[in-house]
């Protein structure tokens, strides 16, 4: 029987390869502006829910700690982000609007043909003017270079605050 008393004895965190950011300031820079230009005219749950969404498929725990913090600061459920990573089978949490985003982002994220297939890119179309699927692109990509600088130098998850820059 276990006992309030009780600690837990967690994983040891794993250390980063690097501090990339440090190392390459002027880089980090340009990504911090190329992410906020790439928001610009997004509404801004949407714009988490692509972060979490691309985070997921590539397997960014930091990033995936980041967004979903925010999302939840911005007001968004934990019952949307949770199914999230299995929007297909629950459609129902998501405007058709968002749903062409998401899938839009796994269109980006992983393609797995070599380009973004034809009826993801019309259906993204039909929800977003032009001006706004170009932002929305913009921040596909964005997370995915993100997801790439956290995944490869493994910067550890759980230390994010809501509004913190990276």
């Amino acid at each position: 029987m276990s006992t309030a008393e009780e600690t837990v004895e967690y994983a040891t965190e794993h250390a980063p390869r690097m501090q990339w950011a440090k190392h390459s300031p002027e880089v980090y820079k340009a990504m911090v502006r190329l992410d906020s230009a790439a928001k610009q005219g997004l509404d801004p749950t949407l714009y988490e829910l692509v972060k979490i969404r691309a985070s997921q498929i590539n397997h960014c725990a930091f990033c995936l700690d980041m967004h979903t913090k925010d999302a939840l600061a911005a007001g968004e459920s934990v019952e949307r982000i949770v199914q999230l990573g299995a929007w297909e089978e629950s459609r129902h949490f998501y405007t058709e609007k968002e749903l062409a985003a998401i899938e839009l982002t796994e269109a980006v994220t992983v393609l797995t043909g070599g380009f973004v297939p034809d009826e993801v890119y019309d259906r993204a179309a039909q929800h977003f003017e032009e001006a706004e699927l170009a932002q929305l692109i913009a921040a596909i990509t964005v997370i995915n270079a993100w997801n790439r600088f956290g995944v490869t130098t493994r910067m550890p998850p759980g230390h994010y605050r809501p509004g913190q820059t990276r």
